[in-house]
C-alpha cells in the first residue's frame, strides 16, 4: 500500500479511540485494528492547537470517494451517536477510519472489505469543534 499522508489527532480524540479500540467486537476487530496503526502514527495535540483544516471527531466534512467517483458530506461520529446525527458516518465504519486525522486536500487509499481498496480526498470541513472552540465535546 502506499504511503499514507501523515495525520493530526485530538488527544481527547484519541483517548476515546483507543478505548474503542480497546473495546472493539469481533465484527469492529478490523477497523479497530486500522484505527490503532492511525493512532500510533498520528501527531497527537491538545485540542486548543488543531489546525482548522482537520478532520477530527465530529467534524462535518465534504469528501470524494475517487474510486467511485462520489462526492459525499458526513459527519464523523462515535458509534453511539449515529441514530443522532443526521449525515452521520462512524469512525469504527471502513471508511470513517480512513478519515480521522486528515487535512483538506489530502488523498489516503484506505482498505475496505473484501480486500479492496478506495481513494478518499477530503476536500472541505464545513463544520469543525476545535474551529468554534468546542474543545471538549
Amino acid at each position: 500500500m502506499e504511503q499514507r499522508p501523515p495525520i493530526i489527532i485530538n488527544r481527547l480524540d484519541a483517548e476515546r479511540l483507543q478505548r474503542l479500540i480497546d473495546n472493539a467486537t469481533d465484527k469492529e476487530q478490523a477497523v479497530a485494528d486500522l484505527l490503532d496503526e492511525e493512532l500510533s502514527r498520528g501527531e497527537v495535540l491538545d485540542p486548543e492547537l488543531i489546525p482548522d483544516n482537520v478532520v477530527s471527531m465530529n467534524s462535518r466534512i465534504r469528501f470524494t470517494d475517487l474510486t467511485r467517483g462520489r462526492q459525499m458530506i458526513r459527519t464523523l461520529v462515535y458509534p453511539h451517536a449515529l441514530e443522532t446525527v443526521e449525515d452521520a458516518i462512524s469512525v469504527m465504519a471502513p471508511i470513517g477510519a480512513g478519515l480521522i486525522g486528515l487535512k483538506v486536500g489530502d488523498v489516503i487509499t484506505w482498505p475496505i472489505p473484501n480486500s479492496a481498496t478506495v481513494q478518499l480526498r477530503i476536500d472541505a470541513i464545513l463544520w469543525q469543534p476545535e474551529r468554534e472552540k468546542q474543545f471538549h465535546r
